[in-house]
């Protein structure tokens, strides 16, 4: 991939990461409750889940399933599920309690399993990368080499977002713990809602 076209794919890799979706959500979540180190785990499970959706995309499997109605629908469906999911489990969390070390709570392979299920089970996001990242191939050059590229950038991005925003939410914690349940509840009633017009919306 030349340098100029690798730097305009990074641009548009910066503007897609910082439109807050579910795994931003969770990135800022998991930051307030359980500290940024740990969220770690959590940012590390949606980005290599958005790397293996967006490198099935660059190597055409995304317009596969964007071309089966059937398929697609049921990706939905099985996306706003977990979403769902996800947003139960952050309504029913304990608030913040300022006494207890911010790396208390899930085990780190969960957090990490949270975020890559979140990411892949994200529908939007194959459709998104699937429309994006063709202007950006060159047929005449190792499709391996470029969809590699694009894979690592994007990750990269992604991270660096996504652990602003843990650490952003992390300092926030002594507001977050006077205002008790009210911030996990708010969380999950957006995840709930994500889950609920996701297989809905067109």
């Amino acid at each position: 991939m030349p340098f100029d076209t690798w730097l305009l794919y990074l641009v548009t890799c910066c503007g897609i990461a910082v439109v807050p979706g579910p795994n931003a959500l969770l990135a800022l979540a998991h930051g307030a409750i359980h500290g940024s180190r740990r969220t770690l785990f959590t940012i590390t499970g949606g980005v290599l889940g958005f790397a293996m959706v967006l490198t099935l995309c660059a190597l055409g499997l995304g317009a596969l399933i964007q071309a089966s109605a059937t398929w697609f629908m049921a990706l939905k469906i099985a996306g706003g599920l977990y979403l769902i999911w996800l947003g139960l489990g952050l309504w029913r969390s304990a608030p913040i309690n300022l006494d207890t070390p911010a790396t208390a709570g899930p085990q780190r392979w969960s957090l990490l399993r949270q975020g890559l299920v979140s990411a892949i089970s994200n529908p939007k996001a194959l459709l998104l990368f699937t429309a994006f990242i063709p202007p950006f191939l060159d047929p005449h050059r190792s499709i391996f080499a470029q969809t590699a590229a694009i894979a690592l950038t994007y990750a990269v991005v992604e991270f660096v977002v996504e652990y602003t925003v843990a650490s952003a939410a992390h300092k926030v914690r002594p507001w977050l713990a006077r205002t008790g349940r009210r911030f996990n509840k708010t969380c999950g009633g957006f995840f709930v809602l994500f889950g609920v017009a996701l297989p809905m919306h067109g």
